[in-house]
């Protein structure tokens, strides 16, 4: 029989994946048997059907079609080096090939071991695409086959080095739960910490019945029990080859059989080595999926969060305001919004949460919604202050807290604000620089916290910077922070300019002082001129 394979090289890498049952399911789909991840892939994209040793490629109605060596198909049989693209910009490149089996049915049990250890050496070789389980169950399914066991058990080591169960097998492919797979633990762990394999021809013997009533109540009289042993195994860059123990293979049974049969021991020996290699393959190449999965949750994450923020641009009845916000990662813990508010008013907020990623950003998204809440309400900068307060201690959110300012601007210049904890907002005027300073503590902190309110009457041409403390605090080289007296002299060098002009200097002044530093947080600045009525 012919044995088909695509050679896969997308966003995870580069890898090879068997093409085994008659219906080969292309897709975003994560059930797939080849998962594809991009905008431009469709969940059911496209499959291969074999009939003997012919293998047809046959688009499944995808958004963006499929292509063979630069054609758009619906249907084509497929040979050997055809080049294959899902979507024309899915940047997933998948080759054919094909070629015929010369392996034959081997005679003796030990041989077939060897048969199914030849198996697991493909799928290592091949970066197998298989899930865990399935790699799992295959090897236990295979052993049972040959030795004639009764049932078997996979254990892996946790990240502790404890040994977990995983899967238990009985014949013909029964999976045996955990709770209901009765043996003791004394020969795996024993096996996983010396590394040597444990053969047991009758737990009826005086020595060994201790510890192992339940399993002999089940008639169980014969054990073997194989490290899974990963035999080249690299921890960290710059070491040298090390053995290392992932966990045990176990085989019990009520006859003999095949199962202590000195070619039986050896094969398994070799069956475990691969097997061993197979799930440890298995398990990366899951984690990697995984990886990839969240890497686009969190770019979807990404979007939505800059949807939520309004154009960074924005003017009205006496005032310009501009804001831009960097994140760190890929989403972020600041935010702000402006709010157009009855009798002309203007509101704006910017805030800075606790913490960075999708848990900040979910908790920015909340703030986002009470304020613009509490603004259509009318609420006064403290009462809608006092009321997120209590809505974050309502939710109890443990070690979640925000730093806010926000700020009401009436037609006639009037200022109404209150600070939450935040950075004191610089107030720019032709006679020097004030700082926006009342308000109260931090969000989510105390419940039934107070706010202040400040008040103060902007001239034509003063502005507001409001800032997160992400931009006074970019370090670069030895930890040396940008600070506010950077920020200041910046603002004023530039205090003639538009908002958006300004806040272009600001951030390009921070980006020069930290050169090649990381950047460690979120970075926001919000600058309102007010031009007058």
């Amino acid at each position: 029989m012919a044995l088909a394979r695509l050679e896969v090289t997308d966003a995870l890498g580069s890898r090879t994946v068997a093409i085994e049952s008659d219906r080969f399911q292309i897709g975003r789909r994560s059930s797939h048997d080849l998962h594809l991840t991009g905008s431009d892939v469709s969940r059911d994209h496209a499959e291969i059907e074999r009939r003997g040793d012919r293998f047809t490629l046959r688009d499944r109605g995808s958004q963006s079609g499929t292509f063979v060596n630069g054609e758009p198909i619906t249907e084509r049989v497929l040979e050997e080096g055809d080049r294959i693209h899902v979507g024309r910009n899915s940047g997933a490149d998948l080759v054919f090939h094909v070629e015929q089996s010369r392996v034959s049915a081997p005679p003796t049990a030990g041989a077939d071991l060897h048969q199914i250890a030849g198996l697991l050496d493909g799928l290592r070789a091949l970066g197998s695409g298989r899930v865990v389980d399935e790699v799992l169950a295959l090897v236990l399914d295979s052993a049972i086959s040959v030795t004639g066991a009764s049932r078997g058990f996979v254990m892996l080591a946790d990240a502790a080095g404890h040994l977990e169960f995983k899967l238990g097998r009985a014949r013909k492919g029964v999976t045996l739960p955990g709770q209901t797979f009765q043996t003791s633990q004394k020969i795996p762990e024993e096996v996983f910490t010396t590394g040597e394999a444990r053969v047991v021809a009758d737990l009826l013997d005086a020595e060994l019945a201790n510890g192992h009533l339940g399993t002999i109540a089940l008639g169980i009289r014969h054990v073997l029990c194989v490290p899974l042993t990963l035999v080249h195994y690299v921890d960290r860059p710059g070491e040298s080859d090390q053995a290392k123990r992932i966990g045990v293979l176990y085989l019990d049974g009520q006859d003999k059989g095949a199962l202590l049969s000195p070619d039986t021991w050896h094969a398994l020996g070799t069956l475990a080595a691969e097997a061993a290699q197979a799930i440890e393959n298995a398990r990366l190449y899951r984690d990697s999926l995984d990886k990839a999965r969240l890497e686009q949750q969190m770019k979807v994450g990404a979007e939505i969060q800059q949807a939520l923020f309004p154009k960074a641009g924005h003017s009205g009845d006496g005032f310009e305001v501009a804001c831009a916000s960097v994140p760190c990662l890929t989403i972020g813990g600041d935010f702000f919004d402006y709010l157009d508010l009855p009798g002309n008013q203007f509101g704006f907020v910017l805030g800075d949460v606790s913490g960075k990623g999708l848990p900040a950003a979910l908790l920015t998204a909340l703030l986002q919604g009470i304020f613009a809440t509490e603004a259509g309400l009318g609420c006064s900068p403290a009462d809608a202050m006092e009321r997120a307060n209590n809505t974050l201690m309502r939710k109890a959110l443990q070690a979640r807290y925000a730093t806010v300012f926000y700020g009401i601007l009436a037609p006639g210049g009037q200022l109404t604000y209150t600070n939450a904890g935040h950075n004191a907002p610089l107030l720019v005027r032709a006679s020097g620089i004030e700082r926006l300073k009342t308000g109260g503590t931090i969000l989510g902190a105390f419940p039934d916290a107070t706010f202040e309110q400040g008040f103060v009457t902007l001239s034509p041409g003063d502005l507001i910077v409001v800032f997160s403390d992400g931009v006074t605090e970019a370090f670069a080289g030895e930890w040396e922070e940008f600070g506010e007296e950077r920020l200041i002299e910046c603002v004023r060098n530039n205090a003639t300019l538009p908002p958006r002009a300004l806040l272009d200097q600001v951030m390009a002044a921070v980006r020069a002082f930290t050169g090649d530093s990381p950047q460690s947080d979120d970075q926001t600045v919000l600058v309102l001129r007010y031009t007058g009525a």
